[in-house]
């Protein structure tokens, strides 16, 4: 039985441990980020937003060109911000198909040589 695409999209970007944390890690930044102006009072309360785009480096590099390119340096912050959460799905896939390749090779290997009680 073959899945469909979105099954398996949402199998290795979500639903597998190593993309969970990853996007934990990307989730709890966005959230610090977007809580850091209800308690900060000096001015340079939004640089904070660096911790996400750097976790989401370098996926959110290409958004950050297509930012530059598009609104010459002044793109607006939903941009940037939708920019880190496609950039954090994109890499999650990346790193859940790393993942499901390592385990496959493993599970491979691990039975290679042995002899079944069918053979």
């Amino acid at each position: 039985m073959k899945s469909s695409p979105i099954r398996t999209f949402a199998r290795l970007a979500v639903a597998n441990r190593v993309s969970g944390i990853y996007l934990g890690l990307v989730g709890g930044a966005i959230a610090v980020a977007a809580a850091e102006p209800l308690f900060a009072t000096n001015p340079d309360a939004s640089l904070i937003w660096v911790w996400p785009a750097l976790f989401t480096f370098p996926a959110f590099g290409f958004v950050a060109w297509l930012g530059e390119g598009g609104w010459g340096g002044d793109a607006p912050a939903w941009f940037f911000i939708g920019g880190i959460v496609v950039s954090a799905l994109v890499q999650s896939l990346a790193l859940g198909a790393v993942w499901r390749g390592l385990r496959g090779r493993r599970g491979d290997q691990g039975s290679r040589g042995r002899l079944s009680a069918a053979s």
